[in-house]
């Protein structure tokens, strides 16, 4: 038989064979495929291990830090119109890249900062051939990842995104609602309540803290909450909208989780780092600052009042702080003026005020509801109005939505607000995911239970610094000495302390000028307040129990604490540079705050006296022979 030929048999042969055993065997499985993503400092990081079930071609996707875990392997998936792209996945191939970004923030826990993370950019087709890219980042505080959509995907119907936990894992959850204003309260993963919680969830596993966020979320999406079914351990992401609009290719928000110790996580800048660079160019004109806030002080006849508002004005130019806020009151329906009058609106006494206030080096902000600048034509109506009046920020209230469509709501005012140099603080409204980097004249948002809530309790005061304060700038409001129902009530000295323990660009002051003078120290205190920081520290503490940190401004550190639980002496550690420093404490005495000056080491550990459900303020400085106290003029 010729050579050629016998090949063939022996061909025809063995095809036989095999199509014998797989009619007996059926067809081989498919394997599973893992890949690790490892941060700039792998050895003291989180890690990523991305895996695609071979049987099912899910992704899911798990963290560890220290060899041990911090988020289970959890599900990665999101649904189009077109095609359901949370199983059946083939893996395409994969791109990495080093991200390294310098940038400036106007506010927040550091002015200059270097943000540094490892990318992979995995490649994935699905069933009728449907693409899907997923983008995943690690850095030395955090994992990150979002979906890449090319055009023709349509609209999203869903993630199926989730994050599941070590269930006996400690979990600080907030119940959702729209304004992201309820308290913060104390479970397990596993045993919190059926619901709702809002996408600022903190957990404490065997590998470290973990804190929930979002980064980049604007009018492209659709804002996400935390669904969770009581004894299971998963926190699935669900969206606003049932459908996310989308005419083109579509990069979604980051799913993020910032890793690490209890100090790493609450200094991390993480979801700003996440957010695209700044918009606004020229930032000459954006300066924080704190501000005498006169809403708590007055309430709407304050607002009503040029001459009460004046007495605003010149208790602030006594203070020395560089913003007034005027709140709801000052402005009129402008259905009921004549709009085409160049002297309009002859009703309004602002400009007035802003002339006055601008003679005192006192700036003018002022409250304004949503409803009121939701159309182009009313922002076209205001906005260049408050601008050539010389007002220099808007705090704009009641947006109480995360839908797409307010979102992009966001996009075209924050963009007319930066046109207008017109400093911005969102009451009533989502939390900054990452907004403050992309747009720099976002000084401040509320989305927290604060200082005009009276529900508050001494263990929400100790969560806040660790759960939504870490995220970005928050409007708590300190400084109502006057409201008796504070949960701090009994400590003057952690009610000042809260002025340095939450970071707002605006820092608005909410005690009225009598309050103020009837505790000179508290006033003292508060006049020194550094319009931005440089640096931040967590000192000590634990969710729901204490918080102390310590912000830098120049060479001066401020302090600020607060405590839950029975009078006691605080053992804090001065997590400082090595050295003699002048600790210069405000603390509650029997008959009011009284100041202690003590010199210690950095390093060492200061004792402190707190009240019940109280705390302390106090500033640092370097100690040299015959200095007594850390104020300056």
């Amino acid at each position: 038989m010729p050579r050629s030929y016998r090949r063939s048999a022996v061909a025809f042969l063995l095809c036989g064979v095999l199509a014998m055993t797989l009619f007996i065997t059926g067809p081989a499985q498919a394997k599973d495929s893992a890949w690790t993503v490892r941060g700039p400092s792998p050895h003291s990081g989180p890690l990523a291990q991305l895996r695609l079930d071979g049987a099912s071609g899910a992704l899911t996707l798990h963290v560890s830090r220290g060899g041990r875990t911090v988020v289970e392997p959890s599900p990665v998936g999101i649904v189009t119109e077109r095609a359901d792209l949370s199983h059946g996945l083939r893996y395409l191939g994969r791109h990495d890249r080093t991200v390294v970004e310098r940038y400036r923030s106007t506010v927040g826990k550091e002015r200059s900062r270097t943000a540094r993370m490892t990318e992979t950019r995995f490649r994935f087709r699905g069933s009728a051939s449907a693409r899907l890219d997923l983008v995943v980042r690690v850095s030395d505080d955090g994992v990150a990842y979002r979906y890449v959509l090319p055009s023709g995907s349509g609209d999203v119907l869903g993630e199926t995104s989730a994050f599941t936990l070590p269930a006996d894992a400690a979990a600080w959850l907030g119940d959702y609602r729209k304004d992201n204003e309820n308290l913060f309260k104390e479970y397990t993963a596993a045993t919190a309540p059926t619901g709702e919680y809002m996408s600022q969830a903190l957990f404490e596993t065997a590998g470290g803290y973990a804190l929930i966020a979002e980064s980049d979320l604007s009018g492209r999406y659709s804002a996400a909450r935390l669904i969770h079914q009581q004894g299971q351990p998963t926190y699935r992401i669900g969206l606003w909208d049932q459908r996310v609009a989308s005419d083109g290719p579509l990069s979604t928000p980051w799913r993020a989780m910032i890793v690490g110790d209890l100090a790493t996580v609450t200094q991390s800048t993480f979801t700003d780092d996440l957010a695209p660079a700044s918009r606004v160019a020229d930032t000459s004109w954006i300066r924080p600052g704190p501000a005498l806030w006169t809403w708590l002080a007055g309430g709407k006849p304050a607002g009503q009042s040029l001459s009460m508002q004046k007495g605003y004005v010149d208790y602030a130019t006594q203070r020395g702080w560089p913003y007034v806020v005027v709140d709801a009151g000052w402005y009129f329906d402008p259905d009921q003026w004549d709009v085409t009058d160049p002297d309009w609106p002859r009703n309004s006494w602002l400009p007035q005020l802003v002339d006055y206030a601008r003679e005192r080096h006192v700036g003018i902000q002022v409250w304004i509801h949503h409803r009121d600048l939701d159309t182009a034509e009313e922002r076209e109506l205001w906005l260049p109005t408050l601008e050539k009046w010389g007002v220099k920020g808007v705090k704009i209230d009641f947006m109480d939505s995360e839908a797409q469509e307010t979102l992009r709501w966001y996009d075209e005012i924050l963009k007319a607000t930066a046109d207008h140099h017109l400093l911005v603080n969102f009451h009533g409204s989502t939390i900054p995911k990452g907004i403050q980097r992309t747009w720099p004249q976002v000084m401040s948002m509320e989305g927290v239970n604060g200082e005009e809530k009276r529900t508050n309790t001494p263990q929400h005061l100790a969560t806040l610094p660790f759960t939504r304060n870490v995220i970005g700038s928050m409007d708590f409001t300190p400084g109502a000495f006057h409201r008796a129902e504070r949960p701090n009530a009994g400590s003057d000295a952690g009610e000042v302390g809260l002025s340095v323990l939450y970071e707002s660009g605006i820092q608005n002051l909410a005690g009225t000028p009598e309050s103020y003078d009837a505790r000179p120290l508290a006033r003292r205190f508060l006049e020194q307040i550094p319009a931005s920081w440089d640096r931040t520290r967590l000192l000590t503490g634990r969710p729901g129990e204490s918080a102390v940190l310590a912000r830098a401004s120049g060479s001066r550190w401020f302090i600020g604490g607060t405590f839950t639980g029975p009078e006691h002496t605080a053992e804090v550690p001065l997590r400082l540079e090595p050295g003699r420093w002048l600790v210069d404490l405000l603390l509650d005495g029997p008959d009011g705050l009284v100041r202690t000056p003590t010199v210690v080491r950095g390093g060492q550990t200061l004792s402190v006296p707190v009240t019940a459900d109280g705390g302390f303020a106090a500033i640092a400085c370097r100690w040299r022979p015959g200095l007594s106290t850390c104020d300056r003029p």
